[in-house]
């Protein structure tokens, strides 16, 4: 239970679900000027054509009236291979978790999720008044629990949300597990967080014409180096995406956002040249870390899980005092540290880190 939080004179008692759930305050401050490798981000930006697509668009009078996205939509659609219709513009992946859980669960509804998996989704399901029930990712191996999962959904299960791949673990999931988790979950809902797509290869996307309980997010916040302009996507059947957007603000999404996006899937070049480089540059950190001993489970995503044991708020303090910022997630998962992979010299740069605090 948080600590409780005294109430002003004459104050007013928020919702116990509010009343239950701990704060969730993210370590953002003095990231300026250091090598980030902790919030799994682009790690050298967006595309440099964005950038000047924006300065050329934008004047005083754009920003002056609220954002449009028909434009938008029709060239984002064309590039997921998608109807304009079965999807909608999210505040980044967050909102699309709220959105989606806003839409669909009510106070005291099954909702089903990973254990460790992004925060985000408890912080959802638990200020809707969910009742979570969370099943572990298998020890020792971080492996995806499957058959658990499997027979956890039941007729009272309203929602099911999963990562693929996941964060923290790195784990993957393949689409004919996917495929059976839809089957089984019929009478729920069933949320496929796709951030890290470009890195697995793996997608649930073709399936949302003809699995009427199917949701995929996307985001902009990684592969496109765009985290801060904050925009996502959320797919669905058309059927569905239309009660998404009864349930959604009008204007969460605001113009530079869509504005960015229409020009940085036009730079397929950028995109496909920085996969590349994170993928040779993930092969470049196992082999450093095998080299120095360190145990790591596998990834498809762009960050490596490493096992530090005790030393696991130690390694990251000694690596942030040489510029180099690391996710400590011993709290969730003992004595582990999140490494996002960036390019090959930044990895090298931070093996020779490692191979000094180790």
């Amino acid at each position: 239970m948080p600590k409780a939080v005294k109430l002003p004179k004459g104050g007013i008692r928020p919702r116990d679900a509010v009343l239950k759930m701990a704060p969730y305050s993210p370590p953002t401050a003095g990231r300026a000027d250091k090598l980030r490798l902790d919030f799994n981000e682009n790690t050298v930006g967006c595309s440099p054509r964005v950038v000047e697509f924006l300065r050329r668009s934008l004047d005083a009078a754009h920003l002056a009236v609220y954002p449009e996205y028909g434009e938008a939509k029709a060239a984002v659609a064309e590039f997921f291979r998608v109807q304009p219709e079965s999807f909608v513009f999210t505040n980044g992946t967050d909102e699309a978790i709220q959105v989606f859980l806003n839409t669909y669960v009510d106070d005291g509804d099954e909702v089903l999720l990973l254990r460790p998996a992004y925060a985000m989704y408890r912080f959802y399901a638990e200020v809707a008044g969910a009742a979570i029930r969370e099943m572990d990712y298998l020890r020792p191996t971080l492996d995806f629990p499957l058959n658990e999962l499997l027979r956890a959904i039941t007729p009272a299960t309203r929602a099911v949300l999963i990562a693929n791949p996941n964060n923290p673990t790195g784990t993957g999931v393949s689409l004919e597990a996917i495929e059976r988790i839809l089957k089984r979950a019929r009478r729920a809902v069933v949320f496929i967080d796709e951030a890290y797509y470009e890195f697995s290869g793996v997608t649930a996307l073709p399936l949302i014409e003809h699995c009427p309980n199917l949701f995929v997010s996307r985001t902009f916040s990684k592969v496109y180096g765009m985290a801060a302009m904050r925009l996502g996507c959320l797919f669905s059947h058309p059927a569905n995406v239309a009660y998404l957007h009864k349930a959604q603000s009008p204007y969460s999404v605001n113009s530079l956002a869509v504005l960015a996006a229409q020009e940085a899937i036009r730079d397929t070049a950028y995109i496909h040249n920085y996969v590349a480089e994170v993928l040779a540059a993930r092969e470049l950190l196992i082999v450093g870390l095998d080299q120095l001993g360190i145990r790591h489970f596998p990834s498809a995503a762009n960050f490596v899980l490493l096992d530090a044991g005790s030393r696991a708020i130690e390694i990251r303090d000694a690596l942030r005092a040489r510029g180099i910022l690391v996710r400590d997630r011993s709290y969730e998962i003992p004595g582990c540290v999140r490494v996002t992979v960036g390019t090959r010299q930044q990895t090298r740069r931070l093996i020779e880190a490692l191979k000094e605090v180790w």
